[in-house]
């Protein structure tokens, strides 16, 4: 059967995956949001995940404004990565689930959900982003990813948006479906996304309302459901909507224990917030 082993939210700003690239983690402003994986990393070890289920937004690699999805889950074998504006990345190859994802489409179906099913995906930097905080390489780059990875896209770019209630749902609906799995897998859940942040010409960051859903993610994720998206625009910047790969996460990774978190912010367009839970049940 399938296990949910734990949920993770995290930031993914540009200049965290141009920093890992460059290998200057220790170098930039975001130091000690990097130096915060170490306890990650130690865990992933412990609790050998199989497949990473990410929560993100897509910046353009897959859809645009004359097509976008409420949600859309990859269900391909592999992934790629491409040209987000920056100029052609290093190709790189992300290993699928096909058959863990099929059943959470159908899964998704049947418990009234109505999803964008894509047999092709481009993976663009808020996945792999997260993937690189927690699987680093050796050395200077991007490493091979060890495990499995699912992309599921949530729309928080153009109207009509799904609402937090909806995506904490969605993520309650996806814990149910990967329970019901009768293969074996171990999965942890990714929320990749904000927290605050309105860009522009120099940025801005909504501490308040950061420091607020960090306390509720761990506390009462289902408090953050009573906003719109209109009081999470007004509270938390334009890009604040990333809170809802947050929520999907946390619906998904019910209850467990918080084993780090860490919110720094630094001069940037968003800050630099990091939180694992552990929702294994008698392996601890």
């Amino acid at each position: 059967m399938g296990v949910v082993i734990g949920g993770l939210g995290t930031s993914h700003v540009p200049m965290i995956g141009r920093a890992i690239a460059a290998n200057k983690q220790a170098e930039v402003p975001f130091a000690p949001f990097f130096a915060s994986f170490g306890r990650v990393h130690a865990w992933l070890d412990e609790a050998r995940p199989d497949v990473v289920i990410v929560f993100y937004n897509d910046h353009g690699l897959n859809f645009f404004l004359d097509n976008m999805p409420t949600f859309a889950i990859g269900v391909a074998h592999d992934y790629r990565n491409a040209d987000e504006g920056w100029g052609p990345p290093e190709p790189r190859t992300f290993r699928g689930d096909a058959e863990l994802a099929w059943h959470i489409v159908g899964s998704l179906m049947a418990d009234e959900f109505d999803v964008a099913t894509c047999q092709e995906m481009i993976f663009d930097h808020a996945g792999i982003t997260a993937l690189d905080l927690l699987f680093p390489a050796d050395g200077a780059g991007h490493g091979d990813i060890p495990v499995a990875t699912i992309p599921i896209m949530i729309n928080g770019v153009l109207p009509p948006l799904p609402t937090p209630a909806r995506c904490y749902k969605l993520g309650q609906a996806i814990g149910r479906a990967i329970r019901s799995f009768p293969g074996h897998r171990r999965v942890l859940l990714v929320g990749s996304g904000g927290l605050s942040h309105e860009l522009g010409v120099s940025g801005k960051i909504y501490l308040d309302f950061d420091r607020l859903t960090l306390e509720k993610i761990e506390h009462d994720p289902q408090a953050l459901t009573q906003f719109t998206n209109d009081e999470i625009v007004d509270l938390a910047g334009a890009q604040g909507l990333e809170l809802m790969t947050w929520l999907a996460m946390r619906g998904a990774a019910a209850g467990g224990d918080i084993v780090t978190s860490i919110y720094h912010a630094p001069i940037s367009h968003t800050g630099g917030a990091m939180m694992l839970i552990d929702t294994r049940e008698g392996e601890r």
